[in-house]
Parts: C-alpha cells; sequence; structure tokens
C-alpha cells in the first residue's frame, strides 16, 4: 500500500511534532508513505523528518492558491501510484478528498484540534462522506468529530498522537537554594494563551501570591504575538517572564525545567504537555482538549480554567510555594503517560489503520 501522506505546511510543532513516529507507525504495518506538504512556511519540520528517515516534498507555492495546491496533489499522488491519500487539518483535507475522488482512491483525514472555525467546520462537514475514515487525534475530538462532523462511529479512528518513551531525558528535581525553572513550548498565537500567564504574574504579584523561591518562565516558541506579548509583560510590570525562540532541541529544554505549563484557549491532543510528563513533570493545564482527561489527578499536576487568569495564578502560587513536592509529582505524571500511551498501542493502532483500508481497498 502506497500512501500519499499530506500536510499544510513544514511549520515546526502542532501535528507535525508526532509525524515521524506516525509514518514509521504506518511503515511498520507494512505501508509506503510518502509526505507531501502543500506549503514551506518557517521550515522547522524538514530536520526532524530528515532526522528520522524521511524526505517530504515540499511544494513552492502559498496558501492561497488553492486551484494549483490540488493540481499538485492530484500529480504527486497519480506519479507516485499512490493507493490512499490521508489529509491533515482543514485545507490539505479539502483539497485531498477531491483528489482521491478524481483518481478514485480512498481518502483518510486527521482531525486534530478541539476547535474549528466556523466556516471550516460548515466545509468539512459537507465534506465529511468524501473521506472514507476519520481519525481523531484525542479521545475529546473523537467525540467533537461524531457531533460536529456527523462522522458515523464505524467511520472513526481514535490515536493519540503521542508515544510515550521510556528512555526519555528525564528532569532533575529541584534542590533547596535553586531558582525554580517553569516553562513552556508553544506558537505565541492567541490559541496558547500565554497573555493569559502574564494576566497571572501580575495578580499573584498584586495579590502577594508569589513565592518567596525565587522562579523564572521560559516560553519556548516563535509567533507573529511575540512583540504583543513582550509588551504586555512590560506594561503589566512582569520580570519573570523570557522568551526564548524556537526550541529544536525538546528534551534538553524540558529536562532544565522543575515544572511546565499549557494555559492554552484550544488544544487537541497537545504532545507538548504529554512530552513534559514523559521527562517527569508535574503539569498545569487548561480544560480543554485532551490535557484534562491525562491530569486527572492532583497528585500529577494542576487543571485550570479556560482563560481565567485567578485560576492560573492560584494554581501556580500553590504548586511554586511548595518546590520540593514538584519531583514526586513528576514522577507520577511520567508513570501516567508511560502507561496509557505505550510504543506498543502506538503502533497497534497504525497497524489496525492500515488493516482497515486494505479491506477497503479490496472491496473496491
Amino acid at each position: 500500500m502506497r500512501i500519499a501522506y499530506v500536510i499544510n505546511s513544514m511549520e515546526g510543532g502542532g501535528a507535525q511534532t508526532s509525524l515521524p513516529k506516525i509514518v514509521c507507525a504506518l511503515e511498520k504495518a507494512g505501508a509506503h508513505v510518502r509526505v507531501l506538504a502543500l506549503t514551506r512556511r518557517n521550515g522547522l519540520a524538514i530536520e526532524r523528518l530528515r532526522t528520522n528517515g524521511i524526505e517530504a516534498v515540499v511544494r513552492d507555492g502559498g496558501e492561497k492558491d488553492h486551484l494549483t495546491a490540488y493540481r499538485w496533489i492530484h500529480d504527486q499522488a497519480r506519479e507516485w501510484a499512490a493507493d490512499v491519500i490521508w489529509t491533515s487539518l482543514t485545507r490539505s483535507t479539502l483539497l485531498g478528498q477531491i483528489a482521491g475522488k478524481t483518481l478514485g482512491i480512498p481518502v483518510v483525514s486527521w482531525q486534530h484540534n478541539a476547535f474549528l472555525k466556523p466556516w471550516n467546520e460548515r466545509l468539512l462537514r459537507w465534506r465529511a462522506d468524501a473521506s472514507h475514515i476519520w481519525v481523531a487525534d484525542s479521545l475529546q475530538v473523537a467525540v467533537l468529530t461524531k457531533d460536529r462532523l456527523g462522522v458515523a462511529k464505524e467511520c472513526l479512528i481514535t490515536w493519540p498522537i503521542f508515544a510515550a518513551e521510556p528512555c526519555a531525558l528525564k528532569a532533575r528535581p529541584w534542590k533547596p537554594g535553586e531558582t525554580l525553572q517553569v516553562g513552556s513550548l508553544g506558537r505565541l498565537h492567541p490559541n496558547k494563551g500565554y497573555d493569559i500567564l502574564i494576566d497571572a504574574l501580575a495578580m499573584m504579584h498584586a495579590e502577594r501570591l508569589t513565592p518567596s523561591t525565587p522562579f523564572r518562565i521560559v516560553i519556548g516558541g516563535t509567533g507573529a504575538d511575540e512583540a504583543a506579548l513582550r509588551a504586555r509583560a512590560l506594561n503589566k510590570g512582569v520580570e519573570r517572564i523570557y522568551f526564548t525562540g524556537f526550541e529544536n532541541d525538546t528534551a534538553g529544554f524540558l529536562a532544565n525545567l522543575h515544572l511546565y505549563l499549557q494555559p492554552s484557549r484550544r488544544e487537541g491532543f497537545c504532545i507538548a504537555a504529554h512530552e513534559a510528563m514523559q521527562a517527569g513533570l508535574p503539569v498545569i493545564v487548561s480544560r480543554t482538549g485532551e490535557m484534562p482527561l491525562t491530569v486527572d489527578n492532583p497528585a500529577i499536576g494542576r487543571v485550570v480554567e479556560v482563560a481565567d487568569p485567578k485560576s492560573l495564578a492560584t494554581a501556580l502560587s500553590q504548586l511554586l510555594s511548595a518546590p520540593q513536592e514538584l519531583a514526586g509529582m513528576g514522577q507520577a505524571a511520567r508513570e501516567r503517560v508511560l502507561e496509557r500511551f505505550s510504543q506498543t498501542w502506538f503502533d497497534s493502532v497504525g497497524a489496525t489503520s492500515v488493516r482497515r483500508l486494505e479491506d477497503l481497498l479490496s472491496q473496491r
């Protein structure tokens, strides 16, 4: 089986983070996979793929030339003699569905986010039957895909896009006298809620919730909101937050922390928060996407309300005021993801997907 795997861009982070493991799982199950990207954007995902032996085909085009992009998908899939088109995110899904119909081959489509723009949701619901199989990246997104797109249960696979690694680099426990290192990974975009974090830090200072142990917060990521976030921190007198840019070595970044934050407004699975748990870090996450389903015990972290700086300030103050407890919480968090998201389980879902496609192809 030859799978033309179409993604929107080669931008770092997001769904591209797990792409090497997804491709590997599909190939372990006997498929051949070629990754096709509609546009390059910042290209930060290219090196990660190459490191894992995957050379993506990247189109020299933009984000609005839909007709040209459709023709490119069609021609790439036809020339490679693809048996299946597998798509990720709205643009590649809508264009891939048309290419699949024209070529007479089935289409598999991911759903990655707990939020869809209203117009994208309407388009995907209208075109839901054009994808033969839908894949949800989390339990919550699976429910939403059934409800908002009207996808039948038998056409849906739930495949959380994370496989925990027992040998992953572990964070070093905090020691008395050290500055507490708190961090987060994500695009500098409103969805990630870093403006809420800044407001929470300002609230902690105003309400005297700041712990006696010194701490600093580092945000690893790039995005259009960086200048606005820096200005917001400056205007509110928040001096403990630092923006370090894109972090290619996420394992090394996490290993230098004592606590992880994910104050997002919207998420699907959120790989970064689960990688933090894998590194042995307690986490503070917002109640969106898969995160509150994993962080379902205060022994491993805290769940705060979405877009609620007071809730975030309270949780952050509590954990930073008891730094000696963070390592134990982090170990419990690590055990949770190793148990729930094993590599064996991840590969088994990939194999199930390939078998479903084999059955589908045999009936055509």
